[in-house]
């Protein structure tokens, strides 16, 4: 497995079209593939390829992919790219080992996280019809997507709580009427959006109807649960909508506290 980072320059026409389409930008982290047809359907429970954006800033925008075999991006520093700085031992993107990091999990482990993903659970409108996929749309519900006892189970992690005195609410209402989750866990949402795009703008099909779906981005602290879960949601991917710049959950080491001098 191999994590990989691109830089994408914002001010270039390609790379703005990419950035209002995650269906082209599913297809240019693909064509990093070149064994990888488009027909290909990854196996249920194997390693695939997971994308995602994060945007630092107003024009620093970071692509993030995580994937079984080294990437070439090549292509994507020519579209979105700074193609005039790159060279042999720069050429444009970084990607390192993902064995390192999977192999340092171990139960109780903490670390902190960034996922971005698509909440949504099913409802039934009226009697008798079917279950109909909806998003979360509130703060609160797509917390509680991720805070799920189950679901965090399957991942191999649970968010981490806040040390009491870091808690803002009296003791006794986190889990009341409204339940206040950003003060209880060490969980809060940088961002959220709601995306519609043309699927057939780049498939050049007439028939495809539109695709729309929100997208929520999580940081966080967690701690490991059980490893080997946690392996396979770093390499799977977590929830719907992975095509499409969802799923991706990346670690990073927590600070180790400083000791006072003696």
């Amino acid at each position: 497995m191999f994590l990989s980072r691109f830089r994408v320059n914002t001010a270039r026409p390609g790379a703005r079209h990419l950035l209002s389409s995650p269906q082209a930008m599913h297809a240019a982290v693909m064509s990093s593939f070149p064994h990888i047809l488009p027909s290909d359907s990854p196996q249920p429970d194997a390693p695939r390829v997971l994308w995602r954006l994060d945007q630092r800033g107003r024009a620093e925008v970071l692509l993030y992919v995580v994937s079984p075999d080294r990437p070439d991006l090549t292509h994507l520093v020519e579209q979105a790219g700074w193609p005039a700085v790159a060279d042999p031992e720069n050429p444009g993107w970084q990607t390192r080992p993902y064995a390192p990091l999977l192999d340092r999990l171990t139960a109780g482990g903490r670390w902190a996280f960034r996922l971005t993903a698509n909440p949504v659970h099913t409802v039934r409108r009226k009697e008798g019809e079917p279950r109909k996929l909806t998003a979360h749309l509130t703060p609160v519900h797509q917390m509680g997507w991720l805070l799920d006892e189950e679901r965090q189970k399957r991942l191999g992690f649970r968010v981490s709580e806040k040390p009491a005195d870091r808690r803002i609410l009296p003791e006794g209402t986190t889990h009341q009427k409204r339940p206040h989750f950003g003060d209880r866990y060490e969980l809060a949402i940088r961002d959220s959006r709601s995306l519609a795009f043309d699927k057939s703008r780049d498939s050049g099909s007439r028939r495809d109807k539109p695709v729309t779906f929100v997208t929520v981005t999580f940081e966080g602290r967690l701690e490991v649960t059980d490893p080997e879960a946690l392996r396979r949601a770093l390499t799977q991917g977590i929830g719907r909508a992975r095509a499409y710049g969802c799923g991706l959950l990346t670690l990073a080491p927590l600070a180790q506290p400083t000791r006072p001098t003696p």
